[in-house]
Protein backbone atom coordinates (compact mmCIF):
# COMPACT_ATOMS: atom_id res chain seq x y z
CA UNK A 1 0.00 0.00 0.00
CA UNK A 2 3.15 2.23 1.04
CA UNK A 3 4.00 2.45 -3.07
CA UNK A 4 0.31 2.41 -4.29
CA UNK A 5 0.29 5.89 -2.17
CA UNK A 6 3.52 7.20 -3.08
CA UNK A 7 2.34 6.37 -7.04
CA UNK A 8 -0.92 8.18 -6.20
CA UNK A 9 0.59 11.33 -4.88
CA UNK A 10 2.90 11.74 -7.59
CA UNK A 11 0.22 11.28 -10.29
CA UNK A 12 -2.51 13.80 -8.66
CA UNK A 13 0.44 16.24 -8.08
CA UNK A 14 1.22 15.98 -11.66
CA UNK A 15 -2.37 16.92 -12.26
CA UNK A 16 -2.73 20.38 -10.29
CA UNK A 17 0.96 21.22 -10.88
CA UNK A 18 0.05 22.01 -14.41
CA UNK A 19 -3.58 23.71 -15.70
CA UNK A 20 -5.17 20.05 -16.96
CA UNK A 21 -6.80 19.38 -13.70
CA UNK A 22 -8.10 22.84 -13.54
CA UNK A 23 -9.14 23.75 -17.40
CA UNK A 24 -10.71 19.81 -17.09
CA UNK A 25 -13.03 21.01 -13.64
CA UNK A 26 -13.86 24.11 -15.09
CA UNK A 27 -14.92 22.44 -18.48
CA UNK A 28 -16.77 19.46 -16.91
CA UNK A 29 -18.65 22.18 -14.32
CA UNK A 30 -20.06 24.36 -17.62
CA UNK A 31 -21.17 21.76 -19.30
CA UNK A 32 -22.90 20.30 -17.00
CA UNK A 33 -24.90 23.17 -15.96
CA UNK A 34 -25.20 24.16 -19.91
CA UNK A 35 -26.77 20.67 -20.25
CA UNK A 36 -28.95 20.27 -16.90
CA UNK A 37 -30.36 24.10 -17.11
CA UNK A 38 -30.09 24.60 -21.10
CA UNK A 39 -30.73 21.25 -23.19
CA UNK A 40 -32.14 19.48 -20.12
CA UNK A 41 -34.80 22.76 -19.29
CA UNK A 42 -34.13 21.90 -15.58
CA UNK A 43 -36.20 24.68 -14.02
CA UNK A 44 -38.93 24.62 -16.80
CA UNK A 45 -39.41 20.54 -15.47
CA UNK A 46 -40.99 21.57 -12.57
CA UNK A 47 -39.80 18.20 -11.39
CA UNK A 48 -37.73 17.94 -8.03
CA UNK A 49 -34.80 15.51 -9.23
CA UNK A 50 -31.56 15.58 -10.79
CA UNK A 51 -32.65 13.52 -13.77
CA UNK A 52 -31.74 15.93 -16.24
CA UNK A 53 -27.78 16.53 -14.36
CA UNK A 54 -27.39 12.86 -14.74
CA UNK A 55 -28.50 11.87 -17.80
CA UNK A 56 -26.00 13.51 -19.66
CA UNK A 57 -23.51 12.10 -17.60
CA UNK A 58 -22.65 9.57 -19.94
CA UNK A 59 -21.71 11.41 -23.11
CA UNK A 60 -19.82 13.98 -21.17
CA UNK A 61 -17.66 11.08 -20.18
CA UNK A 62 -17.39 9.87 -23.09
CA UNK A 63 -15.04 12.62 -23.79
CA UNK A 64 -14.32 14.25 -20.82
CA UNK A 65 -12.80 11.32 -19.60
CA UNK A 66 -10.52 10.13 -22.05
CA UNK A 67 -9.25 13.33 -21.94
CA UNK A 68 -8.32 13.25 -18.18
CA UNK A 69 -6.77 9.47 -18.59
CA UNK A 70 -5.29 9.84 -21.88
CA UNK A 71 -1.54 10.78 -20.56
CA UNK A 72 -1.39 8.12 -17.46
CA UNK A 73 1.16 5.76 -19.67
CA UNK A 74 1.33 7.18 -23.15
CA UNK A 75 2.89 10.41 -21.27
CA UNK A 76 5.69 7.69 -19.68
CA UNK A 77 6.11 6.62 -22.87
CA UNK A 78 6.85 9.40 -24.94
CA UNK A 79 9.10 10.90 -22.17
CA UNK A 80 10.82 7.49 -21.49
CA UNK A 81 10.12 7.27 -18.20
CA UNK A 82 8.48 3.78 -17.92
CA UNK A 83 11.83 2.42 -17.86
CA UNK A 84 12.67 4.09 -15.07
CA UNK A 85 9.25 3.48 -12.94
CA UNK A 86 9.36 0.14 -13.73
CA UNK A 87 13.10 -0.45 -12.68
CA UNK A 88 11.71 1.05 -9.49
CA UNK A 89 11.37 -1.54 -6.71
CA UNK A 90 7.44 -1.78 -7.15
CA UNK A 91 5.64 -4.31 -9.50
CA UNK A 92 3.37 -3.22 -12.33
CA UNK A 93 -0.08 -3.43 -10.36
CA UNK A 94 0.62 -1.76 -7.85
CA UNK A 95 1.99 1.43 -10.73
CA UNK A 96 -1.42 0.89 -12.20
CA UNK A 97 -3.42 1.12 -8.99
CA UNK A 98 -1.74 4.06 -8.10
CA UNK A 99 -2.12 6.04 -11.49
CA UNK A 100 -5.54 4.94 -11.94
CA UNK A 101 -6.61 5.46 -7.70
CA UNK A 102 -5.25 9.43 -8.55
CA UNK A 103 -7.00 9.73 -11.34
CA UNK A 104 -10.30 8.09 -10.41
CA UNK A 105 -9.98 10.42 -7.18
CA UNK A 106 -9.50 13.47 -9.05
CA UNK A 107 -12.62 12.59 -11.50
CA UNK A 108 -13.95 12.11 -7.90
CA UNK A 109 -13.33 15.48 -6.73
CA UNK A 110 -14.83 17.22 -9.95
CA UNK A 111 -18.25 15.29 -9.65
CA UNK A 112 -18.10 16.55 -6.06
CA UNK A 113 -17.83 19.97 -7.13
CA UNK A 114 -21.12 19.76 -8.87
CA UNK A 115 -22.87 20.11 -5.53
CA UNK A 116 -24.63 23.33 -6.03
CA UNK A 117 -26.98 21.09 -8.07
CA UNK A 118 -27.60 18.97 -5.24
CA UNK A 119 -28.23 22.19 -3.08
CA UNK A 120 -30.47 23.91 -5.54
CA UNK A 121 -32.92 20.94 -6.49
CA UNK A 122 -33.35 20.62 -2.39
CA UNK A 123 -33.87 24.21 -2.14
CA UNK A 124 -36.27 24.57 -5.03
CA UNK A 125 -38.44 21.08 -3.52
CA UNK A 126 -38.56 18.54 -2.05
CA UNK A 127 -36.50 15.79 -3.62
CA UNK A 128 -35.53 12.02 -2.47
CA UNK A 129 -31.86 12.40 -1.99
CA UNK A 130 -31.48 9.05 -1.57
CA UNK A 131 -32.09 8.52 -5.38
CA UNK A 132 -29.60 11.47 -6.18
CA UNK A 133 -27.19 9.54 -3.73
CA UNK A 134 -27.63 6.68 -5.86
CA UNK A 135 -26.76 9.02 -8.82
CA UNK A 136 -24.17 9.84 -8.02
CA UNK A 137 -22.84 6.48 -6.92
CA UNK A 138 -23.66 4.70 -10.79
CA UNK A 139 -22.10 8.26 -12.04
CA UNK A 140 -18.79 7.88 -10.14
CA UNK A 141 -18.41 4.06 -10.97
CA UNK A 142 -19.24 4.87 -14.50
CA UNK A 143 -16.69 7.43 -14.63
CA UNK A 144 -14.10 4.42 -12.94
CA UNK A 145 -15.14 2.32 -15.95
CA UNK A 146 -14.31 4.69 -18.83
CA UNK A 147 -11.32 5.84 -17.02
CA UNK A 148 -10.16 1.80 -16.69
CA UNK A 149 -10.68 1.54 -20.94
CA UNK A 150 -8.55 4.61 -20.98
CA UNK A 151 -5.45 3.83 -18.77
CA UNK A 152 -5.67 0.44 -21.32
CA UNK A 153 -5.54 2.08 -24.41
CA UNK A 154 -2.92 4.42 -23.06
CA UNK A 155 -0.65 2.10 -22.34
CA UNK A 156 -1.05 0.14 -25.67
CA UNK A 157 0.71 3.27 -27.21
CA UNK A 158 2.68 6.25 -26.93
CA UNK A 159 0.91 8.65 -29.20
CA UNK A 160 -1.84 10.53 -26.56
CA UNK A 161 -4.53 11.61 -29.55
CA UNK A 162 -4.37 7.80 -30.35
CA UNK A 163 -5.13 6.39 -27.05
CA UNK A 164 -7.95 9.56 -27.25
CA UNK A 165 -9.71 8.20 -29.75
CA UNK A 166 -9.38 4.29 -29.33
CA UNK A 167 -11.15 4.61 -25.71
CA UNK A 168 -13.95 7.35 -27.20
CA UNK A 169 -14.36 4.64 -29.47
CA UNK A 170 -14.74 1.53 -27.13
CA UNK A 171 -16.46 3.80 -24.54
CA UNK A 172 -19.23 4.84 -27.12
CA UNK A 173 -19.27 1.10 -27.33
CA UNK A 174 -20.31 0.51 -24.69
CA UNK A 175 -22.85 3.27 -24.42
CA UNK A 176 -24.52 2.03 -27.52
CA UNK A 177 -24.52 -1.73 -27.21
CA UNK A 178 -27.92 -1.52 -25.43
CA UNK A 179 -29.68 0.76 -27.42
CA UNK A 180 -32.58 -0.61 -29.72
CA UNK A 181 -31.22 -0.14 -33.09
CA UNK A 182 -28.75 -2.08 -32.14
CA UNK A 183 -30.22 -4.73 -30.42
CA UNK A 184 -32.65 -4.92 -33.27
CA UNK A 185 -29.45 -5.18 -35.96
CA UNK A 186 -27.73 -7.80 -33.57
CA UNK A 187 -31.50 -10.09 -33.10
CA UNK A 188 -31.65 -9.73 -36.85
CA UNK A 189 -28.21 -11.28 -37.54
CA UNK A 190 -29.45 -13.98 -34.77
CA UNK A 191 -32.36 -14.81 -36.37
CA UNK A 192 -30.68 -15.72 -39.58
CA UNK A 193 -27.68 -18.00 -37.77
CA UNK A 194 -29.06 -19.20 -34.75
CA UNK A 195 -33.11 -18.64 -33.77
CA UNK A 196 -32.79 -20.08 -30.62
CA UNK A 197 -29.78 -17.99 -29.60
CA UNK A 198 -31.58 -15.36 -27.98
CA UNK A 199 -29.57 -15.33 -25.50
CA UNK A 200 -26.70 -13.54 -27.33
CA UNK A 201 -29.22 -10.34 -27.58
CA UNK A 202 -29.61 -10.51 -23.95
CA UNK A 203 -25.33 -10.30 -24.01
CA UNK A 204 -24.71 -7.88 -25.61
CA UNK A 205 -27.51 -5.62 -24.15
CA UNK A 206 -26.11 -6.71 -20.93
CA UNK A 207 -22.75 -4.90 -21.70
CA UNK A 208 -24.19 -1.49 -22.64
CA UNK A 209 -23.51 1.07 -19.51
CA UNK A 210 -27.00 2.51 -19.98
CA UNK A 211 -28.73 -0.19 -19.09
CA UNK A 212 -26.49 -0.25 -15.57
CA UNK A 213 -26.61 3.44 -15.13
CA UNK A 214 -30.26 3.75 -15.60
CA UNK A 215 -30.98 1.81 -12.34
CA UNK A 216 -28.28 4.15 -10.68
CA UNK A 217 -30.49 7.00 -11.88
CA UNK A 218 -33.66 6.06 -9.98
CA UNK A 219 -32.08 5.24 -6.77
CA UNK A 220 -31.25 1.66 -6.87
CA UNK A 221 -28.54 0.54 -5.94
CA UNK A 222 -28.15 -3.07 -7.02
CA UNK A 223 -25.16 -5.50 -6.49
CA UNK A 224 -25.56 -6.62 -10.43
CA UNK A 225 -24.68 -3.06 -11.47
CA UNK A 226 -21.96 -2.19 -9.45
CA UNK A 227 -20.11 -6.00 -10.04
CA UNK A 228 -20.69 -4.91 -14.01
CA UNK A 229 -18.97 -1.59 -13.72
CA UNK A 230 -16.18 -2.93 -11.23
CA UNK A 231 -15.62 -6.00 -14.06
CA UNK A 232 -14.88 -3.40 -16.35
CA UNK A 233 -12.33 -1.91 -14.32
CA UNK A 234 -11.03 -4.98 -13.18
CA UNK A 235 -10.86 -6.67 -16.68
CA UNK A 236 -9.35 -3.50 -17.92
CA UNK A 237 -6.54 -2.98 -14.92
CA UNK A 238 -5.26 -6.38 -15.50
CA UNK A 239 -4.99 -6.63 -19.49
CA UNK A 240 -3.01 -3.09 -18.88
CA UNK A 241 -0.95 -5.08 -16.52
CA UNK A 242 -0.46 -7.34 -19.40
CA UNK A 243 0.57 -4.88 -21.81
CA UNK A 244 3.11 -3.35 -19.26
CA UNK A 245 4.82 -6.43 -18.40
CA UNK A 246 5.14 -7.19 -22.06
CA UNK A 247 6.68 -4.19 -23.26
CA UNK A 248 8.93 -4.88 -19.43
CA UNK A 249 10.08 -7.68 -21.13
Amino acid sequence: MGNIKTIAKRELNAYFASPVAYVFIVIFLLLTGFFTFMIGRFLEANEASLNAFFMWHPWLYLFLVPAAGMRLWSEEHRQGTLELLMTMPITPWQAIVGKFAASWLFLGVALCLTFPMYITVNYLGDPDNGVIIGGYIGSFLMAGAYLAVTCLTSALTRNQVIAFIVSVVICLLLILAGWPPVTEFVNGIVDSLAPNATWIVSMVSSFSVMTHFEDFQRGVVDPRHVLFFLSVIGFSLFSTSVVLKSKRS
